[in-house]
């Protein structure tokens, strides 16, 4: 495994909750629409439950599955996509989603990493950044995000936005040296 220009992009509440019951807890289509802009013609990297909760490969991405199940299988017709560069992989550990995505990376693009949460753990370590939606508000859930340690992580970008229901944030973080 090389090196990867490798992210995370995450929308996280005050309490680092990002979902319950494999859902998110909110909807904001300048997120929604910011998450498309960023991630469109790269690759990106899931675990099964994100994958299960979205429901099919996002399009015109390189889709990157993590399953510890060895019998899960995507289902998709031959036609699913038949117009655009959408590809779907499914591996069995983190080492094998980071060499499938190295392999494929022909223009060393940024990798981003989507979710969830066991997932956003076990990668943070190998991120250089981090695209944050920082939600001003605390929900109940029971998936999150790690904590942002600042001796590790240093935000160089942000930007405050106020929605209807609550005010957000995009942030972004790059790895201290």
């Amino acid at each position: 495994m090389g090196i990867l220009n490798l992210s995370m992009i995450a929308a996280v509440a005050n309490n680092n909750v990002i979902g319950k019951d494999n859902k998110l807890l909110w909807k904001l289509s300048e997120d929604l629409k910011r998450f498309k802009s960023l991630t469109t013609d790269h690759i990106i990297i899931m675990g099964q439950k994100t994958y299960e909760s979205i429901g099919k490969p996002l399009p015109n991405r390189i889709n990157i599955v993590i399953s510890d199940d060895y019998d899960f299988k995507l289902d998709l017709p031959d036609d699913t996509y038949p117009d655009d560069t959408t590809e779907v992989y499914v591996v069995h550990s983190i080492e094998h989603a980071l060499d499938t995505a190295e392999y494929y990376n022909d223009n060393d693009l940024e990798v981003f990493v989507i979710g969830g949460g066991s997932i956003y753990k076990q990668m943070m370590k190998y991120c250089q950044r981090l695209y944050i939606t920082q939600i001003y508000k605390d929900f109940e859930g029971d998936t999150f995000f790690p904590e942002i340690d600042d001796k590790d992580w240093e935000l160089v970008w942000n930007d405050k936005k106020t929605g209807s229901e609550f005010d957000y944030e995009y942030q972004i973080y790059n790895k201290k040296a």
